[in-house]
């Protein structure tokens, strides 16, 4: 990005320079200290109460599940988001974030623990906690910004695809004849092969699960469905005495308390063992928790520091793992749900894990009852959820370049292996990109080598005093805006309801848009749409215009013009909008 200012204030521009060159101090100070100093009281810790309460029972089944089909006990899911949750939170750079083991490393932990057996995914969760801390102590979390937003879709699709696959044996209640292995399609026929020994009571229990879930989500959204689901299938189970296996008969109950910390078995040759492991556990925590981070952000117009939140990853996988924890990420459907419940700042984290403890102690019996069938079923809710449907189908449509690196990345996610499918995806897309912008470079004949210098007055250059409406605010972007000028661009777009009434976005500069930045657009006209702020797009090539247009950037949301004189022309009511 070559440059993007405010056409209207300068003092603006001159607070953005001061702020370039953030402190130490500023990098690195939680958001707990943050919401401090604004002023903590009574109201606001009513809410955290509630929305850390409500977290708690989401994340109770879902904790355990994770842990199950990753293929250690689940107790050690409950210690991931009891000391790793409340670590995200205390020391973390987003103010809603929920920490606790996720979805997208069951794979990868899976994987660790047949190999390396438990003590070994215990040395690289810590390995990877201090390598964590590595990456946010030296600032490189700025640069997980440059990941282009297909390989992240795509790499999300695949995780749901292997994850699913992994619980059909649960689903089913089927009894392989041998050990279950790990690439999808020897699993597939592995599971092909018991298909004689399905259990009709497993079955109905995962069924009754989901229906459970997919109804309570439509006819009482505001209810824990999850955990209500688990509940109903464990009564069911219990009072029926259904040939279900339950965690009681498979793993004798859970324990009523947390362990001792103790440092994982330790030797040169187990860290060199598993250090690939390692390094794949920091580098998914922290794409998967600034990914979280970031969805928050859009959620409520706030801004997360990403190198202090990894800073809190490092440490939390360190804690976690001391304590007999698998890897801790920031979740995004947990902390979704924690801005939904009225969260208002990283109290509600650590009160999430607070509760976990306290349901753990209590009701630690309870647990022996629960099918593993619907445990199962909430995993496949949750693949469900984990597939981006609607972003994948609109990446397809975007452009050929788009839909080779979402699909690149996709099948070899699920056919091959997730390191494999990042690396590859992130490639394609930085090809992709340089030769979207060799094709933007345009030579113009009959030019000068030093262009003379062409007063304001010639009507030639950008009229600042076009953006004096106080009810109007225009910004003009100059450059190619793809996914590594994304974070900036989105950081500037959040001021645009700031006692604005309307919206000026100059797109005439702008020789290239990417489908990241075609979101971030659709982020910033949606906050605008909420914000009662009219967002109008002046001077968009047919090929951008294009472009926003099939990620959903249109009427409503926004309008178009063919410049700013247009756009305030639209305004005033002298011109028809496009």
């Amino acid at each position: 990005m070559d440059q993007i200012r405010q056409a209207v204030h300068q003092p603006a521009r001159k607070s953005a320079q001061k702020s370039a060159k953030p402190t130490f101090s500023e990098l690195f100070t939680p958001k707990l200290v943050t919401v401090w100093r604004e002023g903590y009281h009574l109201p606001q810790f009513k809410a955290d109460f509630m929305a850390g309460l409500t977290v708690a029972i989401v994340a109770l089944p879902l904790s355990m599940a994770i842990a199950i089909a990753s293929g250690v006990t689940p107790e050690r899911g409950l210690f991931t988001a009891i000391v790793g949750g409340f670590i995200v939170s205390a020391l973390g750079g987003s103010r809603f974030q929920i920490g606790g083991p996720a979805g997208a490393f069951i794979v990868l932990v899976a994987a660790t623990v047949q190999r390396e057996g438990v003590d070994g995914l215990l040395l690289a969760t810590m390995m990877s906690g201090v390598f964590l801390l590595a990456i946010g102590y030296l600032r490189l979390g700025t640069y997980i910004k440059f990941i282009p937003y297909p390989v992240t879709v795509g790499f999300t699709a695949g995780i749901s695809i292997i994850i699913f696959s992994g619980q059909i044996v649960e689903l089913f209640g089927l009894k392989l004849g041998r050990p279950e292995p790990g690439p999808l399609l020897p699993k597939l026929v592995a599971i092909g092969e018991a298909a004689g020994t399905l259990n009709i009571s497993a079955t109905l229990v995962a069924v009754l699960t989901i229906v459970t879930i997919v109804a309570v989500k439509r006819w009482r959204p505001g209810w824990p469905g999850m955990l209500i689901a688990v509940g109903l299938a464990s009564l069911v189970v219990a009072l029926l005495a259904l040939p279900a296996e339950t965690i009681g008969t498979r793993y004798g109950g859970i324990p009523r308390s947390l362990p001792f910390p103790a440092l994982p078995a330790f030797s040169l040759d187990k860290a060199i063992a598993v250090l690939p492991d390692a390094v794949a556990f920091a580098l998914l925590g922290a794409i998967e928790s600034l990914l979280s981070a970031v969805v928050a952000d859009g959620m409520t117009g706030r801004r997360h520091r990403s190198n202090c939140e990894l800073v809190a990853q490092g440490f939390a996988n360190i804690a976690s793992a001391l304590f007999g924890g698998i890897c801790t990420t920031g979740t995004i459907a947990r902390t979704a749900t924690n801005v939904r419940a009225g969260a208002n700042g990283p109290v509600s984290g650590m009160l999430h894990s607070l509760f976990l403890l306290v349901f753990m102690l209590v009701a630690a019996p309870l647990a022996s009852y629960i099918p593993l069938a619907a445990l199962a079923g909430v995993l496949a809710v949750v693949c469900w959820n984990m597939f981006e449907k609607q972003a994948f189908a609109t990446l397809l449509r975007a452009s050929r370049g788009d839909a080779l690196v979402l699909l690149a990345t996709f099948l070899i996610v699920v056919f091959r292996d997730l390191t494999e499918g990042i690396v590859v995806g992130f490639a394609l897309g930085s090809i992709l990109f340089i030769d979207r912008m060799a094709k933007s470079i345009a030579v113009e004949a009959d030019l000068p080598l030093v262009p003379d210098d062409v007063a304001d007055s010639s009507g030639r250059a950008y009229d600042a005093s076009e953006a004096s409406d106080a009810d109007t605010v225009v910004y003009r972007i100059s450059g190619a805006f793809f996914f590594g000028a994304a974070s900036t661009v989105g950081t500037v777009l959040d001021r645009i309801a700031d006692q604005r009434k309307n919206f000026i976005l100059d797109c005439s500069a702008v020789p290239f848009f990417d489908s990241t930045a075609a979101n971030v657009i659709e982020g910033a006209a949606h906050k605008a749409k909420r914000a009662g702020v009219r967002f109008i797009i002046s001077g968009a090539s047919p090929q951008i215009r294009r472009t926003l247009i099939n990620h959903g950037v249109k009427r409503p949301l926004v309008t178009y013009a063919a410049s700013i004189r247009d756009a305030r022309a639209q305004l005033n009511g002298k011109l028809e909008t496009e």
